[in-house]
């Protein structure tokens, strides 16, 4: 065939055999090498005769069909599928079952087919990776009954098939002919978009800083969708670090205004789920209940649709009676644009850096307010377990385990006594070997006791199975260069003291290069991206990884920046400047009443300026963020901020209204900000110093200074949000006065 598609026996089964209930009962699997080494002992038993792995294909009409069959025993005229697994059989999931048979009978077809067999003998091997035994389940099939089911599964993948390559057609000519929507770029907007075109057309990365205002979602959605055609294409994933970044894609894709162009919106679970109080399987949940049974028409369905956010994803999936979470995860296959957090690609078992994997996609990422992405890595390849807990779960343990529960807590006790006395936060050298192994022998047990006993412990136990084993995962990518393994001792209102025992990821770039590797072009954007080559060495960048810093659409004169060289925010000196600061707020309030924001290192230190502008200043209107605040109270926090307003919020930098908020116009006329955000001088942050140090020679610079300055840019990034803003921002230190910060400031800043 001169033109056509291809696909796997494993794909096709994947696609158009699956039936029954959704079931995400967590029972122990084998792992990839037992599963490998439980293939390897069958095969060995059948002898000399026995052709394994045996390469199989077929066709039907444009479409060809190819896959590699478990073994065939010519003598026996019998084509064998093996399975390996743990626990009971008979608790198999009968989908799994049926998947199964899928299977085997397609390979049965291309078998008589290659063979020429009129008939043939087909065999499931389940494989009993801890007993070392199979159980065969054997059926006979006329070659004529194989191949009608064969032709049966083509037809219905081919249908669909045949559907997604006209999408795809229609979608690169109407990519051909997409016009800009807007009369013209906004200044910086066009350099920022022919950036992103230029880095797809490349296969490069790019890092863009580009200012407030310039329109960067909508001025880096655009150059890859008009790339869709010319770089071939097949998906573009939008990643962003919060929900609001997600909301300006959505509104920016809708204004392209691109029918055939699916958008796909990626909810996190917990947000996602109708029924919180129910597990997810057919036994509890009616919407997993015959949910691949439904599942088809509500994926015909949602082909149909512009735009899958999360309210019509929901529509269609509750008119269909499936999980709307699950259907998302499902449309990720079939979207063109995908937008969703940072986890789902950059975390060790991301969803969509899987599928671009396993399907090959030629994938553009564009990572949204990218500077969020240092911290946002650390945390996803870092893992803690604490003894209290843990010895909570241990007194609850069923008797089976209470073995190697009780040599683990023996392990960490002698870990704890090991360690110097009098010392609350203690480095390790190196990984603790004999506690790990004992951590390792306790998730083993676990694992031996679910095989046994498959839904038995409750929610805590499994919880901390869940967390031991991301332990032992992290541990397996230890290296003292990038990790840092520590330990912190606590103690409970009643009871011993313990220690929680953390993993802590401090350079990323490791974990992360793979991902970056895996895609075709990679965009990282922010207003805040000073130096790049922080970023580049941190995440783990390409080397030919372009960074340009887009020009910005405000002038000078729109803002007045001042310094308070007189003021030192330092903490030896913040008892001192208490009355300064409240006098400068009065001052500038008084000169300019309207809405401003304040911002400072800590709550204790917020607070401690509040009590003082209250005593000193009782006239002015002061509102405050609290240290727990609700989404509900965040949102009060905000409206307080109304266009013809006046008053004063108080705010920790870094906190949820340092960034990410937008108080256009006269909802925020000016900032105050009381500090240059430093990261806190604790041990944790001395040893990243010292390995930055050691690694990039901006020891100090790298963990502190950059961090802090991009909090502080970020905070007054707030005031000025169009080019038609006005507005003051107060930076209250004297080291702001420093070459090495002003540097870092935004050029177009004009500062006194």
């Amino acid at each position: 065939m001169s033109e056509g598609y291809r696909v796997s026996v494993r794909a096709l089964c994947e696609f158009t055999a699956k039936a029954g209930d959704l079931d995400l009962r967590f029972t122990p699997s084998p792992t990839a090498r037992e599963g490998i080494e439980g293939h390897q002992m069958v095969t060995r038993r059948r002898g000399g005769h026995y052709r394994a792995e045996l390469p199989l294909s077929g066709e039907y009409e444009e479409l060809t069909v190819q896959g590699r069959a478990d073994g065939y025993d010519p003598e026996r005229q019998r084509l064998e599928e093996i399975k390996t697994f743990r626990g009971d059989l008979n608790l198999m999931p009968a989908n799994h079952r049926a998947l199964h048979w899928a299977q085997i009978k397609l390979y049965g077809w291309l078998l008589c087919q290659q063979e020429e067999l009129d008939r043939v003998e087909l065999a499931l091997v389940y494989f009993d990776i801890v007993k070392q035994q199979e159980t065969l389940i054997r059926e006979s099939f006329e070659s004529s009954e194989l191949q009608a089911f064969f032709k049966a599964h083509c037809r219905t993948f081919l249908d669909w098939a045949r559907q997604e390559m006209a999408h795809r057609q229609a979608r690169h000519s109407a990519a051909e002919t997409l016009a800009f929507p807007h009369d013209d770029f906004r200044v910086g907007q066009r350099p920022l978009a022919e950036a992103v075109y230029r880095a797809a057309a490349s296969g490069r990365s790019l890092l863009a800083e580009a200012p407030t205002g310039i329109g960067k979602t909508l001025g880096t959605l655009f150059p890859l969708i008009k790339a869709f055609p010319e770089q071939k294409l097949d998906r573009i994933l939008f990643l962003t670090a919060k929900t609001p970044g997600r909301k300006l894609a959505l509104d920016a894709l809708a204004q392209l205004d691109m029918p055939p162009l699916r958008t796909l919106e990626l909810i996190a679970r917990e947000k996602s789920c109708e029924h919180p109080d129910k597990a997810c399987h057919g036994d509890s949940c009616p919407l997993a209940q015959g949910f691949y049974d439904r599942l088809p028409a509500a994926r015909a369905a949602a082909v149909k649709e512009t735009t899958l956010d999360q309210s019509r994803l929901r529509e269609l999936a509750l008119a269909h009676d499936i999980c709307p979470y699950y259907l998302s995860q499902e449309m990720a296959r079939w979207s063109d644009v995908i937008v969703g957090d940072y986890n789902y690609y950059f975390d060790q078992s991301a969803m969509l850096y899987a599928l671009s994997t396993q399907q090959n996609w030629r994938t553009a990422v564009l990572v949204d307010e990218a500077h969020n992405l240092v911290e946002r890595a650390r945390s996803m390849y870092s893992a803690e377990l604490d003894q209290i807990r843990f010895r909570a779960i241990k007194k609850q343990a069923p008797k089976a385990l209470k073995g190697s529960f009780e040599k683990l807590n023996r392990a960490w006790n002698a870990l704890n006594r090991a360690q110097p006395e009098g010392e609350d936060f203690v480095i390790q050298v190196q990984l603790p070997e004999e506690w790990l192994q004992r951590l390792q022998s306790a998730t083993g047990a676990i694992t031996d006791y679910l095989t046994e006993h498959p839904f038995a412990l409750d929610s805590e136990l499994m919880q901390f199975y869940f967390d031991a084993l991301q332990f032992l995962r992290i541990a397996e990518l230890f290296d003292e260069k990038a990790f840092l393994c520590d330990l912190t001792w606590r103690q409970p209102n009643r009871g011993r003291k313990g220690t929680l025992i953390n993993l802590r990821n401090l350079i990323p770039a490791g974990p992360l290069r793979p991902r970056f590797e895996g895609a075709h072009s990679t965009t990282l954007f922010s207003a805040t991206l000073k130096p790049a080559q922080y970023y580049m060495d941190l995440l783990g960048l390409p080397d030919d990884t372009v960074a340009m810093q887009m020009p910005s659409p405000f002038k000078a004169e729109q803002l007045e920046v001042h310094t308070s060289r007189h003021i030192s925010t330092r903490y030896a000196d913040r008892t001192v400047s208490l009355g300064p600061i409240a006098q400068l707020i009065a001052d500038q309030y008084r000169e300019q009443p309207g809405n401003y924001l304040a911002f400072f290192s800590s709550y204790h230190y917020l607070e401690q300026v509040l009590e003082r502008i209250r005593a000193d200043h009782p006239d002015l209107p002061v509102w405050s963020q609290d240290r727990r605040m609700s989404e509900s109270a965040r949102q009060a926090f905000l409206d307080r901020f109304k266009a013809g307003g006046e008053g004063i919020g108080f705010a920790v930098l870094g906190g949820a209204f340092g960034e990410g908020i937008d108080l256009p116009g006269e909802r925020l006329i000016g900032a105050f900000i009381a500090t240059l955000g430093l990261p806190q001088l604790n041990p944790v942050n001395e040893i990243l110093k010292r390995r930055l140090d050691e690694q990039f020679g901006q020891g100090y610079e790298y963990t502190y200074l950059y961090p802090g300055l991009r909090k502080v840019v970020q905070a007054a990034g707030r005031v000025i949000r169009g080019e038609g803003d006005r507005g003051v921002v107060h930076l209250i230190d004297d080291r702001f006065a420093r070459g090495q910060v002003r540097q870092l400031l935004p050029e177009w800043w004009d500062i006194h």
